[in-house]
């Protein structure tokens, strides 16, 4: 067994399969308290997605419409972990490609701007490593859809950061393997 070289900090959000966003957003904002951090709607994604929090992390949870091969209670879209730097982000996707892991995404994801590489376990399941998410205090909103930066490789989103993301990596050797 290898001691991967980055660390994971913690379990980072869950994002989910729903048949009806907008009564399971009234049942996680309403019953348990989150708030909605962002919304995708269909002219972004089909289906749309709403990204809620109850802690200042862009999301915690984030529901997607379900379909007929996703469907809704039947499992995750992806579960994420985050990690400590984004040193850690570049390392994981080395690493991943070192074990021939195929990646789905390297980047910037747009609605929380965190730099994340998304991967599938044996079984399938949609798994992302991420970092820079943004952080929301109580009362305050999200940053605006202008200011995303969506990029689809690490150089890119390293290259060129969102407003208060610093993307300066520890090791910058790290993106010349």
């Amino acid at each position: 067994m290898s001691t991967p070289p980055f660390q994971l900090g913690k379990i980072g959000h869950v994002a989910l399969y729903v048949s009806d966003i907008e009564r399971s957003t009234r049942f996680y904002r309403d019953v348990l308290g989150f708030q909605v951090s962002d919304v995708y709607q269909e002219d972004m994604m089909q289906g749309g997605a709403v990204f809620l929090r109850c802690n200042p992390d862009h999301h915690g949870i984030a529901l997607f419409k379900a379909t007929e091969a996703n469907p809704a209670g039947a499992g995750l879209h992806h579960l994420a972990f985050e990690v400590p730097a984004l040193d850690d982000v570049v390392r994981a996707r080395a690493h991943l490609r070192a074990h021939d892991v195929p990646i789905d995404f390297d980047g910037r994801r747009r609605a929380g701007v965190q730099i994340a590489v998304e991967f599938r376990d044996p079984d399938n399941h949609r798994l992302e490593i991420y970092w820079g998410i943004d952080q929301i205090a109580p009362g305050e909103q999200a940053r605006p859809a202008h200011e995303w930066k969506g990029a689809r490789s690490l150089e890119a989103a390293i290259a060129d950061p969102v407003k208060g993301q610093d993307t300066s990596l520890k090791d910058p050797s790290l993106l010349k393997h």
